[in-house]
């Protein structure tokens, strides 16, 4: 009996390290790790890449020039005190002002160059475009096309990602090549998933919280890749591995980073998601 109840200690040892061996999840910085470093900058980019993150997402708005910005809000005034509406301003305006911390705020080409000398693994570029015409959408999407997937090296996978079911519509219209995936402030759910495959797609952001493990399994059985956000702190992190994400939307990653080297050797802070 003894030996029967060391052979199943042992076995199950060494399924547990099996496991542990081959889990893996994609970390991301959102906004280029908007809680370490100053969001959407090219200082906050360079800087959480320094600190060993390789996956990212960012946002990208039109200027009233037909400029592309890197940049959350409509307006200015949270990041640099100006009360300045992008889309109705011009890019030598907008290249005048500085943020809070005294950055200068970031144009999707002068990122676009960046990442083009690194080792980058992915990014979401989310489209921000609720409020665009059908028209204005059209340009829109060739110009974030052109502008980041001609600079794209060749270890990155770029995603097209938006709110916006228009966008994300017309972006595989005009590109159909073009990986795009839906965001959701909604849990994981039948919805969910019922929303994502009706755009033709299989990638998809939803909400970790309200999202179950059995809701996960079925979004894995339907073929779809999960990103769950926000991930505003480590036990936010944990919570998404938990459920299974594929990927995980943090504001802190190099600092996930550091504690899956230092409490979770096990899992791959990098996963494979083509």
């Amino acid at each position: 009996m003894k030996k029967i109840f060391t052979l199943l200690c042992g076995v199950m040892l060494a399924a547990t390290a099996l496991a542990q061996q081959t889990r893996d999840i994609q970390v991301i910085g959102h906004r280029g790790g908007r809680y370490e470093f100053e969001e959407n900058t090219l200082a906050a980019f360079k800087g959480s890449y320094a600190g060993g993150v390789r996956a990212y997402e960012t946002d990208i708005r039109l200027t009233a020039d037909g400029e592309l910005v890197v940049l959350h809000d409509s307006s200015l005034k949270r990041m640099t005190g100006v009360d300045m509406d992008v889309e109705k301003s011009k890019r030598k305006d907008i290249e005048k002002v500085r943020t809070l911390k005294g950055n200068p705020i970031l144009f999707l080409d002068v990122l676009a160059d960046y990442f083009s000398t690194t080792e980058i693994l992915y990014i979401e570029w989310e489209m921000k475009t609720d409020n665009y015409t059908e028209e204005q959408l059209k340009g829109y999407c060739d110009k974030v096309y052109q502008t980041v997937m001609s600079k794209r090296p060749a270890t990155a996978l770029y995603i097209f990602s938006s709110f916006d079911h228009r966008a994300l519509r017309t972006m595989k219209e005009r590109h159909p090549d073009a990986e795009c995936m839906l965001i959701t402030g909604n849990p994981m759910n039948e919805q969910t998933i019922a929303t994502t495959k009706s755009l033709g797609l299989k990638r998809v952001a939803c909400g970790v919280e309200g999202t179950s493990r059995a809701a996960m399994t079925q979004a894995h059985k339907e073929g779809l890749i999960v990103n769950l956000w926000p991930g505003g702190s480590i036990e936010d992190f944990q919570l998404a591995l938990a459920l299974g994400a594929d990927i995980a939307c943090t504001d802190y990653p190099v600092k996930v980073l550091q504690f899956i080297s230092e409490k979770m050797p096990w899992i791959k802070g990098a996963k494979d998601i083509r």
